[in-house]
């Protein structure tokens, strides 16, 4: 079986500026092809922006002008799907020849919810998978609605079966075992956590998926936010996230990373044979799955 070159994007957007978040995308997206890579994945809210250190002005309560002023620009910052962004992301795939995965803050069908979205993209440029964060954690709740469960897919593709979570998602053991079920090899965990314990993290669902884990976070410091923010940062530190990205093996080892406190790409060479020899004595829903013991039924509701 070939190796497969799989590469992740740290760095930030053009905060809350769409457009200048999607050159941004073409650049790292065109450097990430130069190097080999099949697949680029983004850090979770990557369009346009993950906006730690804010509250919109809420506090349980009340809620203020200003805050509702900073989520407008956020709101109309932000990508409807499908929308011109998504037009521009799959330009990107086609123009660069791989599969692009990233996270965004999505417009929801209301058009007064957003969502923390992973979209994924084929080398063809066609949209072919939408996944919402299941449950936001914390503040996030202010900002982001719940995803429905309905999209919790592994997608068969000629680099092996992609699928993933986002952030915190990754705690919810049911959600991991919906994806263990459906064959995972390449497990993308694109995050907003920079603390050092998401390495234990991404680690142990390697070792328990039996899968590659490709976790991917931003490099943010608190001087790349438009002027308006710069008075609710004021408390804030200097580096408001320090990245933490990097790629595992199916055995819980490091193959790249992590990354920390400056912006930059990774890559690695995947041997998918790697998923098969580590599967000798632990598949989580194969012979290490105790079905008669445990049910668990990963299909849609519906």
């Amino acid at each position: 079986m070939s190796l497969i070159n799989v590469a992740l994007v740290q760095a930030a957007p053009a905060l809350f500026d769409l457009e200048g978040s999607l050159e941004k995308v073409a650049d790292w997206a065109e450097q990430a092809a130069s190097e080999g890579a099949q697949l680029v994945l983004f850090p979770e809210g990557f369009l346009p922006a993950y906006p730690r250190g804010l509250g919109f002005g809420s506090v349980v309560g009340s809620r203020t002008p200003k805050g509702r002023e900073d989520w407008l620009t956020y709101f109309r910052n932000s990508v409807r799907v499908p929308g011109p962004a998504t037009e521009r992301l799959g330009r990107i795939a086609r123009e660069n020849q791989l599969y692009l995965a990233i996270g965004v803050t999505e417009i929801g069908e209301s058009g007064g919810t957003l969502y923390c979205t992973l979209l994924y993209f084929n080398p063809a440029g066609q949209l072919i998978h939408r996944h919402r964060k299941l449950k936001p954690t914390a503040a996030e709740r202010i900002i982001w609605g719940e995803g429905q469960g309905d999209d919790l897919d592994v997608l068969s593709t000629p680099l092996g079966r992609i699928g993933g979570l986002i952030c915190w998602e990754n705690y919810m053991p049911l959600a991991r075992m919906a994806l263990y079920a459906q064959d995972i090899h390449l497990y993308l965990a694109p995050t907003a956590d920079h603390r050092e314990s998401w390495q234990s993290t991404i680690r142990h669902i390697a070792c328990e998926g039996r899968c590659f884990v490709l976790s991917c976070n931003q490099f943010v410091r608190k001087d790349m936010y438009p002027e308006t923010f710069q008075e609710e940062l004021r408390d804030q530190p200097e580096i408001l996230s320090r990245g933490g990205s990097a790629i595992i093996s199916p055995l819980g080892g490091g193959l790249a990373g992590p990354l920390w406190d400056k912006e930059g790409m990774l890559v690695a060479a995947l041997d998918p044979e790697d998923i098969i020899r580590a599967r000798l004595d632990f598949d989580a829903f194969g012979h290490y799955h105790r079905s008669d013991v445990f049910f668990f039924d990963w299909r849609k509701k519906n």
